[in-house]
Order: structure tokens, then sequence, then C-alpha cells
């Protein structure tokens, strides 16, 4: 039976501070260290700016992570060395990333992640608030598999966009 994690909601007999939740098994202490790399690699500027160790020490040698194709960094991406390019594609995009709140369904290996972030793009600036629902597998204290589902992609592609290709901006 899918155990539900809200942080905030104090009927939720799991319910505690965002950073002292436990879900059954490791698979949230695998997502809450996986999430905090991402953040520190995106803000320091990725690959060759940042430390990809804290990353993969989460993944699975044969993890995939399947990216919205309408997205700059969209595609398929396979292996840690697939995840490093991703997150190399990702921090040229974003210069911060800020999780606002996140929530845990945890099912056996499957976990359900509702994220509700702050991203701020480094070519333009702009600052986007959005969700992003991601199915992932933990097995064996590893990520093998992610499967993000963005609220608005294409709030995420205008926020990414210049200011000259902006219909109406001068």
């Amino acid at each position: 039976m899918p155990v539900g994690l809200n942080p905030k909601d104090p009927a939720d007999p799991l319910a505690a501070p965002h950073t002292d939740v436990r879900a059954p098994g490791d698979a949230f202490a695998v997502l809450q260290k996986f999430y905090s790399a991402e953040a520190s690699y995106i803000a320091a500027g990725g690959m060759g700016k940042a430390s990809f160790d804290g990353i993969a020490e989460c993944l699975d040698p044969e993890v995939v992570m399947y990216q919205a194709p309408g997205l700059p960094y969209g595609g398929t991406w396979r292996g840690p060395g697939g995840i490093e390019e991703f997150m190399a594609a990702m921090s040229a995009a974003w210069q911060s990333l800020e999780f606002l709140e996140q929530r845990f369904v945890v099912d056996g290996d499957a976990v359900v992640v509702l994220n509700r972030g702050r991203l701020q793009a480094r070519a333009s600036g702009r600052v986007l608030d959005t969700s992003v629902m991601q199915l992932i597998t933990v097995k064996d204290g590893l990520i093998t598999e992610i499967h993000p589902f963005y609220w608005d992609t294409m709030a995420v592609a205008e926020a990414l966009r210049p200011h000259e290709e902006q219909a109406g901006e001068r």
C-alpha cells in the first residue's frame, strides 16, 4: 500500500519538517541526497565547475531518464554519463533551482515526487515557479529510472527564451 508523505500535514502520522520525513526503506534518503546534489550542481554552474559525485552516488549504472522532447534538454539520457550530460545541459539553461515543496508517495521501488520549485534562467534572468511530477524507481538504494512530467513545458520554454526572441519585447 502506498505511503503518503506530506511534511506539512499534521494529521499525517509520518509528517515532520521537510528534512526529517522518512519513507519506507531508503528511497527517501536517496532522493533527498539526489535533489540536494542536483540543486548544488546547477548553482555551481554544472560540468567543469561542480562535482557530479554527489549525484553519481545516487545512480544505478543502468539509470535512464526520459525528459520531455520539447525542452532544450529533452530526450532520453542513459547511464551516469548521460545523466551528467543532462545536468550540464540543465545547468547551462538554469542558474538556480530552489525546491519550495516536495511531496513523496512511496510504493515499493516506485516513488512519485511532486516538486514545486523556483528556477532562474541563466540567459534571460527570468524566474519560473513551476511544478514537476516525477515517477522514480529506486532499487537497492540507487535510482534506476526517472520519468518527469512537467506542469507547463511552454512556460519552461518561454522562461528560457532570450529577451530578443520574446514577442512584443523591445
